[in-house]
């Protein structure tokens, strides 16, 4: 039988340019100028009107610029076209404002890209000096392309073997993979590339060094008592080799010395490293905070001309032919996209704008002193609460973004943090409790560091009340090891 019934549902929908907003919104600097430069290009009704240098601090955001309150969280929906408001008496074709005052004596702007070899390559070229038959030097090199990125070989030898055969038609066995890896891979630099594992690392380290007392006892007590050395139980390793603590101070010396990752040196060159842009800026100016929005997240776009003349020669057109109004709906299409992408560019700067400037307020103390103490427990609740924005969008703009202080480049997210009560009943950020805790530690000694439950009663001493496992989270996170792994001779 049929069924008819009624029911209420709540659906939230939304629109295409929501959702491009919240996109826009999360990206850090870099990100958005490559989203707004491929927008560009693939939208032709768009167009860049920067006149000046994006990096030229006078494109700063202008803070006294008003903005429609409603728009925080509503999205203007584009009307159907009319071609008059795609229209300006005010154009100046573009070769009137056009320059080209440059001499050979200007600085060029552009950075220049650095070469690197790679680790691979390095190894490679090391390898191919030793006089090897054609077969072992493919096998040699296609050991090497095995190993990681610290130059650790950890696959298994047998399953080396089986690659070969499956994948290069090359047939070998365990005992000659295991010859030109001790014989030839392994003497090449960085000393102790191709190790299996940490162990073997050291000792090949170790075996390359200059001979001597306390080289001779650190390759003792790394081939004999790894896991004693690992886990520092130092009476242990005096009592196997009946030596004074000076000598072994002086053994651990020298392995700590080692590289335990000799690949790095290379693999570090071969990347690209991330270049911060901050997003905001922080300035103290007599007395007062001064908050500027980066430039570079403020493009000057505008409708493309041509696509305005397009328009204008289809407005005085009498008799109007099937194609031209094929034209003008894409023309419609691409215009529509561009208003579009203009109101959500303008939008996102006023969000980050009024995010940042209610942290800004929120940690006033902090920034007019530098001092982390006076940073106050905040979380994205609050600052949404402030600004009538959606904790969502407050974690879009945290997440991502860096502000520049008069005390360094700092990520928005590192300034939140929970509240705690001290024993006065105010309330303090953890990230002040974290500080404290790592000067304590530092300042801790050596040969006897304290262990989490001695922490805890430091802190509490000093008005934290705070439980070991919280000790025992803070330190985690402060990568701080336990006591036992910071102890020394």
């Amino acid at each position: 039988m049929l069924k008819q019934d009624l029911r209420l549902k709540q659906l939230l929908k939304l629109s295409p340019q929501q959702i491009q907003l919240m996109k826009l919104v999360q990206l850090p600097t870099l990100a958005f100028e490559e989203v707004v430069k491929q927008e560009i290009e693939e939208n032709p009704a768009l167009e860049d009107n920067s006149n000046e240098d994006y990096y030229d601090s006078a494109d700063s955001f202008d803070s006294e610029k008003e903005y429609d309150d409603s728009a925080d969280n509503e999205i203007i929906e584009a009307p159907d076209i009319n071609i008059d408001d795609y229209l300006s008496d005010d154009e100046v074709p573009s070769y009137r404002v056009q320059s080209n005052n440059y001499s050979d004596d200007d600085d060029d702007k552009e950075l220049p890209y650095a070469q690197y070899e790679s680790f691979q390559e390095h190894i490679c070229s090391q390898l191919h000096t030793f006089r090897l038959t054609e077969n072992e030097e493919e096998i040699a090199d296609f050991i090497v392309g095995n190993l990681d990125d610290d130059g650790y070989l950890r696959r298994d030898l047998s399953s080396i073997v089986d690659d070969l055969a499956f994948t290069q038609g090359i047939y070998t066995d365990v005992p000659t993979i295991e010859k030109l890896l001790t014989n030839y891979i392994q003497r090449l630099d960085p000393t102790g590339i191709g190790a299996r594992d940490l162990r073997e690392c050291l000792l090949l380290q170790l075996r390359a060094k200059n001979p001597s007392e306390s080289t001779e006892l650190a390759y003792k007590i790394i081939n004999e008592m790894f896991d004693a050395f690992t886990k520092k139980h130092y009476s242990k390793i005096q009592q196997k080799f009946s030596i004074s603590e000076e000598k072994l101070k002086c053994a651990v010396n020298e392995i700590e010395r080692l590289n335990p990752k000799p690949g790095k040196a290379f693999t570090n060159n071969s990347k690209n490293t991330e270049q911060i842009i901050p997003d905001f800026t922080i300035r103290i100016v007599n007395g007062d905070l001064e908050l500027t929005l980066n430039g570079r997240n403020a493009p000057e776009l505008k409708i493309s001309r041509e696509y305005s003349e397009m328009l204008d020669t289809y407005k005085n057109t009498e008799h109007k032919s099937r194609e031209q109004k094929d034209a003008v709906m894409f023309v419609k299409q691409k215009l529509d996209s561009a208003k579009w992408f203009i109101d959500a560019v303008k939008q996102r700067q006023q969000t980050l704008y009024v995010t940042m400037k209610s942290i800004m307020d929120y940690q006033k103390e902090y920034f007019l002193t530098g001092d982390e103490e006076q940073i106050k427990p905040m979380i994205l609740k609050d600052i949404a609460e402030f600004t009538g924005l959606d904790i969502s969008t407050i974690s879009r703009v945290a997440n991502s973004k860096y502000v520049n202080t008069p005390y360094g480049t700092l990520l928005i997210k590192d300034l939140f943090s929970e509240s705690l009560t001290n024993s006065e009943g105010d309330e303090v950020s953890t990230r002040e409790i974290k500080t404290i805790l790592q000067e304590v530690i530092e300042n801790e000694d050596t040969k006897k560091p304290l262990t989490d439950d001695n922490l805890m009663k430091i802190l509490n001493d000093k008005g934290y009340n705070i439980a070991r496992r919280t000790i025992a989270k803070y330190r985690d996170q402060l990568n701080i090891p336990v006591a036992r792994l910071r102890k020394k001779i």
